[in-house]
């Protein structure tokens, strides 16, 4: 099956660490046709045989790309710039719910232990969103899960759900 010329949207995971979370999201973007791009460096190889095993036999379906590091992903895609990117962190003071999110929009997500990190984030304040966590002794949602809830949010606002 060919990959759409434009993605709904983008999942971004930099520096993923767990190659199940990965496999599971890669799942995700078949299902949504959304293009996963993997930013370096990772936590696993792409012949993982638990990376496979979480994705199943969906991998023909995944449009993925995969980069060294955030240098080349962002030269890469100075051409996404016409477009929005929206960081998630489990610290970010605004809700996911309050993100404008639009077809072609990059959603961007860090590794399981460390995050997108505050660094990378302090510029990018603006357009950082967390996912509520009601139980303070919880540090944050699995990866796979927080990706699966903002995608959903995103598809259904920019209104490209119908009742498939």
């Amino acid at each position: 099956m060919d990959a759409p010329a434009i993605a709904p949207f983008h999942i971004v995971l930099v520096r993923p660490e767990i190659p199940q979370n990965s496999g599971s999201i890669g799942r995700l973007a078949a299902a949504t046709k959304a293009r996963l791009h993997l930013v370096g460096p990772l936590g696993f190889s792409l012949e993982d045989r638990y990376l496979k095993r979480a994705g199943l036999d969906y991998w023909p379906y995944v449009d993925l790309r995969v980069y060294r590091d955030w240098r080349e992903f962002d030269e890469i895609h100075q051409t996404l710039r016409s477009s929005n990117f929206h960081y998630f962190s489990a610290r970010a003071p605004r809700n996911y719910l309050a993100a404008d999110y639009q077809p072609g929009d990059s959603l961007v997500f860090g590794s399981e232990t460390k995050g997108l990190g505050a660094e990378f984030l302090a510029p990018r304040t603006a357009a950082t969103y967390r996912i509520p966590i009601f139980e303070p002794g919880v540090r944050s949602l699995n990866l796979a899960n927080a990706v699966s809830i903002v995608l959903y949010e995103a598809l259904r606002r920019s209104a490209l759900l119908d009742d498939r």
